[in-house]
C-alpha cells in the first residue's frame, strides 16, 4: 500500500471516530480533490508526490464541515457543480426524482416540453433536465441572492445551461405569464418542520441556507403552496413531482386530492427503499 492510501485509511477511522456517515468514501474524496486525481487513481499518486494539504482537508471534514463545501463540487446525475456557502447542496436521493421526470418526458409527444423547477438552488435539478432532455425548455426558479451566485456559476459552466431561463422570484407566485402551459412541475422544497431543527444533521443544520431546509410547524407550508402553484402553471393532464422526507410520504400524497383536480397521486421510494417524493397529473377545474 503506497503512503496515501494508508494515510486514506488512517483518515476514515478519524472521519468515522467525528461521526462522518461515510468515512471512507469522503477520505478517499479529499484525498482525490487534493492531489487532482479521480478516486479510482489514488493508487497512482507516488509517495514523494503526497500533499499534506490532505490532513487540512480532513481536520474539516472531522469538524462537519460538508464534504461539498471543502472541495466546493457537488456531484448530480451527469453533472459536476460548484457549490458552497449560502446554496443547499443536492443529494443523490433527488436523482431518482429526476430521472422519473426525465422518463416522463422522454415519453411525451410534444416537441419542445416546457419545464418549471421552482426553488432550483444550485440548479442541479433545470441542468440535468436540460442535458438529458435536449429538446426541452427549462424554466428555473430560485429566491435567494445568495444562491443565485452558484446556480449562475453552474449554468454558465455547464453547456446546456444556455437553455435554461433563470428567474428571480418567489416559486409560490413566479412565472404567471406560463399558465396552464407547462409540461412538468418538478421542485425540491424546503420540508424538515420548525421543531425537528436538533435533530437535523449537522452538515446541514449548521451550513445549508435556513431557507432551504425549514416550512412551518409540520414542514409542509411550501409544499401547500408549490400545490398551488403547480395547478396553475401545468396544462391539463401534465404533471408535478415534490421532494419530501422519509416521513412524509402519506401526507404530501393527500395534498394532491382529486377534488383539488388532481389524479394518479402516488408517492415513490429513493435508491435506500425510503418514501421520497410525490408525483400528481393535473386533470382539469377543481372541484
Amino acid at each position: 500500500m503506497n503512503l496515501l492510501l494508508s494515510e486514506v485509511a488512517l483518515a476514515a477511522v478519524r472521519l468515522a471516530e467525528a461521526g462522518v456517515d461515510s468515512p471512507r468514501a469522503d477520505a478517499e474524496e479529499l484525498a482525490a480533490w487534493v492531489h487532482a486525481v479521480r478516486r479510482g487513481e489514488l493508487h497512482t499518486v507516488r509517495d514523494g508526490d503526497f500533499d499534506a494539504r490532505f490532513w487540512a482537508a480532513v481536520a474539516r471534514r472531522e469538524n462537519r464541515e460538508p464534504l461539498q463545501h471543502i472541495t466546493g463540487r457537488a456531484y448530480f446525475r451527469y453533472l459536476e457543480l460548484e457549490v458552497g456557502p449560502g446554496v443547499f447542496v443536492p443529494r443523490p436521493e433527488t436523482e431518482v426524482m429526476v430521472g422519473w421526470a426525465i422518463d416522463r418526458l422522454r415519453g411525451l409527444d410534444t416537441a419542445e416540453p416546457v419545464i418549471v423547477d421552482l426553488c432550483s438552488g444550485s440548479g442541479a435539478i433545470a441542468l440535468a433536465i436540460a442535458q438529458e432532455v435536449p429538446r426541452s425548455r427549462v424554466h428555473a426558479v430560485e429566491l435567494s441572492e445568495d444562491a443565485l451566485v452558484w446556480t449562475r456559476r453552474n449554468m454558465a459552466k455547464v453547456a446546456e445551461g444556455r437553455r435554461v431561463a433563470l428567474h428571480h422570484a418567489d416559486a409560490r407566485t413566479a412565472l404567471s405569464e406560463l399558465d396552464g402551459t407547462v409540461d412538468l412541475v418538478i421542485s425540491n422544497p424546503p420540508y424538515i418542520p420548525l421543531d425537528e431543527w436538533e435533530g437535523v444533521a449537522t452538515e446541514a443544520r449548521d451550513y445549508d441556507p435556513q431557507l432551504a431546509l425549514f416550512s412551518g410547524p409540520d414542514g409542509l407550508d411550501m409544499i401547500r403552496s408549490l400545490e398551488r402553484a403547480a395547478f396553475r402553471l401545468l396544462r391539463p393532464g401534465s404533471w408535478v413531482a415534490v421532494e419530501h422526507s422519509d416521513q412524509q410520504g402519506g401526507a404530501v400524497q393527500r395534498i394532491f386530492l382529486e377534488e383539488l383536480g388532481w389524479s394518479e397521486a402516488a408517492d415513490h421510494r429513493d435508491l435506500t427503499g425510503r418514501p421520497r417524493f410525490v408525483t400528481a397529473r393535473k386533470e382539469g377545474r377543481r372541484g
